[in-house]
C-alpha cells in the first residue's frame, strides 16, 4: 500500500479498500443470497460514481501535466495505473462471486437462464414480451466509417454487435440497454422452478429480428460501457440563473471525458480495436477487461420473487418514546429533548412535525436545508402545504448535491412556483449541514422548534441509512441554527455560534480546542479519550492532530464506514488509535463526536466528515448533545458499534478488511440496536 511518509493512507487506494468491504459482503456465506447479489450492485454502483468522480480528478491532474505527488501522496500516473490494477482484481473476484452465488440460487430453484438456454416453453412469451415492451422502446445505432459515431451516455450499457456479411464484409452496430425497462425479466413458474433472463439476453435471443434487413452469415452481441468524467463545468454567464447554470452543466456531463471502458473479454480484438478508436479510448483511460454483464448495479433491483428466506427479515421501524403521531409533536418537544434514529426508528416523525407546522396557526415561518430528497417526497409536499397556509417558507435547496442534481432542480422549480423563498447557498459551498427551524407564537413570543440530523430529509434513504435526528425547543441552539440561515442570506458576514460548531468558519478551530483538552487532561492524569463516528476521514490536519494526541496518551476509538487515510496502530504515532469500520444490512451514515472533558463528556452529531471539504468547503453543522438522558443513549450506541465482532473489520496499514475476531458473545451492532430501542419501549 502507497503511503506518504508512512504517515497516510492515499484517499482514492482506501475508497476501494471500502469497496472490497463491500464486496465481502457480497461473498459472505452468511448473507441471505438475494442481499448477496444486491451488495454486489451496491459494490458496481459504487464503483461507477467513484470512476465518474475520484479517477476523473486524478486524471484531470495528470493531464494538467502536474505530477499530483503533494495532492495525492504518490504521481498521479502511477495513482491511475494502481487502481485500474486493483479494478480488474476486484472486478474479476466480483464474477467469481456473482457466479457462485448463481449456482446456489439454482438449488433454491431459482434459475438465471441465458438466451442458449431458453426453452420450447419460454420461446413464445419472450417473442411476445420482446414485440410488445422491449422493441418500442429499443435505440439501434448503426456503425460506418463515413458517420461519426453519435455520442455514448455513461450512464448506459450497450450491447456491440459484429454481422459477418454474406460479401465477407463486416458491419458494426450498437444497440443501448433500455434504461426504462427492468433489467431482469421474470419468465413463467414452472414446475415449483423461477426462471429470470437478463434483459441483455433477451436482445441477444432476438438479434435477428432487430438486423434481419442484413444480410450475414454470422451475428456475435458483447456488452460495452463507458463511464465519463462526472464533474461539473460552470457557465460564467452572468445574465444566466444558477438553476440554468446547474441544468446546463448536468447535460453537459454527458459529453465528458471518458474515464472508464469495461468491455466483455470474449470479444474479439478486431470488433475491440474498431470501437476504441471510434469512440476516441486512448491509454490514459481505464480500460478494463469485464464480464458478459455490465450496469451490474442493477443488481440491486433483482427481483425478490416473493423469496423472503432468501432476504433479510424486514424490520418495522419503532416509537420513539414520549413522541406520538396521533398527537402534537410541538407539545411533547416543548417539554424535552427528543432523538430519532432512523431506520430503527420510524421517518414518520419528521414528516408529521413538518405537517404539523403547515397547518397549525400558530407557526409564522419554516426554514430548512435540503440535499437529497425522495423521488415522491412527503417532506417537499408538507413544505408545499405550508405555503400554501400562508407560512413564511424559506428552503435552502443544494442544487449540486451530485448526482442528484435535476432532481433537486425539478423539485426547487416546483416549490419556487408555489410562492416558497430559495436559497441557492453560499457561492463557493456545498450546503451539507441538515436542520430545520420553526417559529411559532406562544403567548405574544416568538416560540422557536427544530430538529438537526446527521442525514438527508430523505423518506427513502431513510429504510436503509442510519442517521440521528435531534428534534429540540432549546432556544438557545436554535438560535444559533437560525442565524446559519442569515448566513444564506447574508453571506458577507461572519456570525459567533454559542453552541453549534460550523464549517467553514468554526470545525477545525473548535475541534482543535476539544482534542487540546484531552491532551491536557491525559498530561495532568485525569481521564482522557475521544470516540469518533465517521464516514469518512481524510483531511491530513484532523489526521495530524489525532496523531498528537495519541502520542499524548489519549485513547482514540474510530469507528469509519469509508475512507480512512489515518493509519491506526503504528508505533510512535498513533499507537493509541483503533480504527473500525462496520458494512452490514444498513448503510452506517451516524456521525458521532464523543470527548470525555474528564468523565463530563461532551457529545455532538453532526453533518460533517473529517474531509476537507467538509471541514473547509461546506456549510456544515455540528450539535452539541446538552440533555443528559440523549447523551447516554447517544454513548450507549457508540459502545454498542463499537463491540461489534460479526460485522465489524479492522482497519489498519495492512488495508486487508479483516474481521474482527469472533469471539463469544457475538455481537451484530445493527440486529443489537433494534432490539435495544424495541427494550426502550417497555
Amino acid at each position: 500500500m502507497v503511503k506518504e511518509k508512512n504517515e497516510y493512507i492515499n484517499r482514492e487506494l482506501s475508497w476501494l479498500q471500502f469497496n472490497g468491504r463491500v464486496l465481502q459482503e457480497a461473498s459472505d456465506e452468511n448473507v441471505p443470497l438475494i442481499e448477496r447479489l444486491r451488495f454486489l450492485g451496491i459494490f458496481s454502483n459504487n464503483l461507477d460514481e467513484f470512476f465518474k468522480v475520484r479517477y476523473a480528478t486524478v486524471k484531470r491532474i495528470d493531464e494538467a501535466g502536474k505530477g499530483g505527488k503533494s495532492e495525492l501522496g504518490i504521481k498521479a500516473s502511477d495513482l491511475l495505473n494502481i487502481i485500474t490494477d486493483i479494478v480488474i482484481k476486484q472486478q474479476t473476484k466480483s464474477l467469481d462471486i456473482l457466479s457462485n452465488i448463481q449456482k446456489k440460487l439454482e438449488k433454491k430453484n431459482i434459475f438465471v437462464i441465458k438466451e442458449t438456454e431458453i426453452s420450447s416453453d419460454q420461446h413464445d412469451f419472450i417473442k411476445r414480451y420482446f414485440i410488445e415492451h422491449i422493441s418500442p422502446a429499443l435505440v439501434t445505432i448503426v456503425l460506418n466509417d463515413s458517420v461519426k459515431l453519435p455520442l455514448l451516455e455513461d450512464i448506459s450499457a450497450y450491447l456491440a454487435v459484429k454481422m459477418e456479411l454474406k460479401d465477407n464484409s463486416r458491419q458494426y452496430g450498437l444497440i443501448e440497454i433500455p434504461k426504462s425497462m427492468d433489467r431482469f425479466v421474470v419468465l413463467p413458474r414452472k414446475d415449483g422452478k423461477d426462471y429470470i433472463i437478463i434483459l441483455d439476453d433477451v436482445l441477444r435471443y432476438c438479434l435477428n429480428d432487430i438486423f434481419n434487413i442484413f444480410s450475414y452469415t454470422k451475428i456475435s452481441a458483447h456488452m460495452i460501457k463507458i463511464t465519463r468524467d462526472g464533474e461539473l463545468d460552470f457557465d460564467s454567464d452572468l445574465s444566466k440563473s444558477f438553476i440554468e447554470k446547474i441544468s446546463a452543466s448536468v447535460k453537459d456531463r454527458q459529453i465528458g471525458e471518458p474515464v472508464r471502458f469495461v468491455y466483455d473479454k470474449t470479444i474479439d480484438d478486431e470488433t475491440l480495436e474498431y470501437l476504441m478508436s471510434k469512440m476516441g479510448i486512448d491509454s490514459k483511460d481505464s480500460v478494463i477487461p469485464g464480464g458478459r454483464y455490465h450496469n451490474r448495479r442493477d443488481y440491486m433491483g433483482f427481483p425478490s420473487l416473493g423469496r423472503t428466506d432468501l432476504l433479510y427479515n424486514k424490520i418495522v421501524p419503532l416509537k420513539v418514546k414520549g413522541l406520538s403521531l396521533e398527537h402534537s409533536i410541538f407539545k411533547s418537544v416543548s417539554q424535552k429533548d427528543f432523538m430519532l434514529h432512523t431506520p430503527y426508528q420510524t421517518f414518520s416523525y419528521v414528516v408529521k412535525f413538518l405537517r404539523e407546522a403547515a397547518l397549525d396557526p400558530k407557526v409564522s415561518s419554516i426554514k430548512i436545508t435540503i440535499y437529497r430528497l425522495a423521488e415522491i417526497s412527503h417532506v417537499a409536499s408538507s413544505l408545499i402545504n405550508a405555503a400554501k397556509n400562508g407560512k413564511r417558507v424559506t428552503v435552502s435547496i443544494e442544487l449540486r448535491a451530485r448526482f442528484d442534481e435535476q432532481a433537486n432542480i425539478d423539485y426547487a422549480e416546483q416549490m419556487q412556483g408555489e410562492g416558497i423563498n430559495l436559497l441557492f447557498g453560499v457561492t463557493g459551498l456545498k450546503v451539507h449541514c441538515k436542520m430545520c427551524v420553526v417559529e411559532r407564537e406562544e403567548d405574544g413570543l416568538t416560540k422557536r422548534y427544530g430538529f438537526i440530523s446527521t442525514g438527508n430529509f430523505n423518506e427513502s434513504t431513510a429504510k436503509i441509512y442510519t442517521d440521528f435526528t435531534m428534534f429540540t425547543a432549546n432556544q438557545k441552539i436554535l438560535k444559533d441554527v437560525n442565524k446559519v440561515f442569515n448566513f444564506f442570506e447574508t453571506n458577507y458576514l461572519v456570525y459567533r455560534y454559542k453552541h453549534i460548531i460550523t464549517s467553514p468558519h468554526y470545525t477545525k478551530s473548535k475541534l482543535f480546542m476539544l482534542i487540546d483538552k484531552e491532551i491536557e487532561n491525559v498530561q495532568n492524569g485525569k481521564p482522557a479519550f475521544i470516540k469518533l463516528k465517521l464516514n469518512s476521514i481524510s483531511s491530513y490536519k484532523m489526521i495530524d492532530k489525532l496523531y498528537e494526541a495519541s502520542r499524548a496518551g489519549v485513547k482514540v476509538q474510530m469507528i469509519v464506514r469509508g475512507i480512512c487515510c489515518l493509519i491506526p496502530g503504528v508505533k510512535g504515532m498513533s499507537d493509541n488509535i483503533e480504527v473500525i469500520s462496520i458494512i452490514d444490512k444498513f448503510l452506517e451514515h451516524t456521525r458521532l463526536y464523543v470527548f470525555c472533558n474528564n468523565d463530563d463528556p461532551k457529545v455532538y452529531i453532526s453533518s460533517a466528515d473529517w474531509m476537507t471539504r467538509n471541514i473547509e468547503n461546506r456549510v456544515e453543522v455540528s450539535c452539541p448533545i446538552y440533555q443528559e438522558d440523549i447523551k447516554q443513549e447517544l454513548l450507549e450506541v457508540f459502545d454498542m458499534c463499537w463491540r461489534d465482532n460479526v460485522k465489524s473489520r479492522i482497519i489498519d496499514g495492512s488495508q486487508k478488511n479483516k474481521h474482527k475476531p469472533d469471539l463469544e458473545p457475538k455481537v451484530r451492532a445493527q440486529f443489537a440496536l433494534y432490539d435495544y430501542y424495541k427494550n426502550k419501549l417497555n
